[in-house]
C-alpha cells in the first residue's frame, strides 16, 4: 500500500528537541502478541499496533545508481514547523555517479525563502547495523542528519536514532536517541578530518540491551541504560536542511548566495544474524 503523506508538523519542547522529522506516513501492522487477542485485533481494525524492533524490514546494501522508488520516498512540499526555514522540495534531491546529493537552495517556496533536500525509507527497519559513507554540508544554521525515526506521525511512539552533522562546526557530529520523545543524550564527538572535507564512514549498532555508535569503523559511544534505548521499529532519514531560530543549536543561520550540498555514497542495513555484506562494514566485526 502506497504511504499517506501528511503535512503536520511535530513541534518538540526545548531547542534541540525542535528538530525536523518528515510527514510520511506508512502503516505496516503485524501482531505478535496473542495474549491479548481481542486487544490486538482492536487495534490492528483500526491501524495503531506498535511496530516493535524486531518486526523490521531485511536487509539492503544501497549504492545509489539509481533512486529505487520502492525503497526510498522524497519528502516534497512541505516543512515541519516554524524551525524549519526551507520547504522539501524533490528538486532538492538527485544522484550524480552513484552518490546521493542533498541540497539546500535560496528559492521562495510557500512561505518560506529556501528549499531543501530529505530521503525517508518507505519501510521501518530494526535491530541491526545502519551504516551510511557521507560528506556533510558546513555552514552555520545547517544540519545533516543520518537518522532512524518513527513517531505519532506514523500512530507510533516517538523513537530516534541520530547522527546529525551541525554545520557550524563540521569537525563533530552530534550522536542521541529518543524513548517515546524524550531525549537528552546528546554526545559530541570528534569526525577525524572534518565532515566536510571528504567522505566518512557513519554506524550505529541497534542491539536489545545497547546501540553502540562507530566513525570510520572506531567505535565512539555506547548507550545501555535500558530506560534510554528505543524498542519501536523505525524509517531511515537523509537530510539537510536549514533554521532561523535554532541559534542556540545550530547557529545563527548564514544566508547562502550559492546552494548547499551534502552527499551520501552508500548506505546499509544488516539485520542482526545476517552475515555482513561489504568488507568495510562494521558487521563484519561485531563481537
Amino acid at each position: 500500500m502506497r504511504p499517506l503523506q501528511t503535512k503536520a508538523a511535530r513541534v518538540l519542547g526545548g531547542a534541540a528537541e525542535q528538530k525536523r522529522r518528515s510527514m510520511l506516513v506508512p502503516f505496516e501492522a503485524v501482531s505478535r502478541d496473542s495474549r491479548i487477542l481481542l486487544s490486538a485485533l482492536g487495534a490492528l481494525a483500526i491501524g495503531i499496533l506498535p511496530a516493535t524492533a524486531q518486526e523490521g524490514a531485511g536487509s539492503f546494501v544501497e549504492e545509489f545508481d539509481r533512486l529505487d522508488a520502492k525503497r526510498w520516498y522524497i519528502s516534497d512540499g512541505w516543512a515541519n514547523g516554524e524551525h524549519q526555514n526551507c520547504v522539501w522540495s524533490k528538486g532538492m534531491v538527485s544522484i550524480s555517479d552513484g552518490v546521493l546529493k542533498l541540497g539546500i537552495a535560496k528559492q521562495q517556496a510557500k512561505d518560506r525563502e529556501y528549499v531543501c533536500g530529505e530521503i525517508q525509507t518507505h519501510k521501518k527497519f530494526g535491530h541491526g547495523t545502519y551504516e551510511a559513507r557521507i560528506k556533510a554540508a558546513a555552514g552555520s544554521g545547517l544540519n545533516t542528519g543520518f537518522f532512524t525515526y518513527i513517531g505519532p506521525t506514523h500512530k507510533q511512539p516517538h523513537d530516534e536514532i541520530d547522527f546529525e552533522i551541525l554545520g557550524k562546526d563540521p569537525s563533530k557530529v552530534q550522536l542521541n536517541q529518543y524513548v517515546n520523545g524524550k531525549g537528552g543524550n546528546e554526545k559530541l564527538v570528534p569526525v577525524p578530518g572534518g565532515a566536510d572535507a571528504d567522505f566518512n564512514d557513519y554506524a550505529f549498532v541497534w542491539e536489545k540491551d545497547r546501540i553502540r555508535w562507530f566513525i570510520n569503523g572506531e567505535l565512539v559511544h555506547t548507550a545501555d541504560d535500558p530506560a534510554r534505548l528505543p524498542s519501536h521499529a523505525a524509517k531511515i532519514y537523509f537530510s539537510l536542511w536549514g533554521s532561523d531560530n535554532l541559534k542556540s543549536w545550530l547557529g545563527s543561520f548564514a544566508e547562502l548566495s550559492e546552494p548547499k550540498t551534502a552527499e551520501v555514497d552508500r548506505i546499509a542495513f544488516t539485520a542482526l544474524g545476517d552475515e555482513c555484506q561489504f568488507p568495510e562494514s562494521v558487521a563484519c566485526s561485531l563481537d
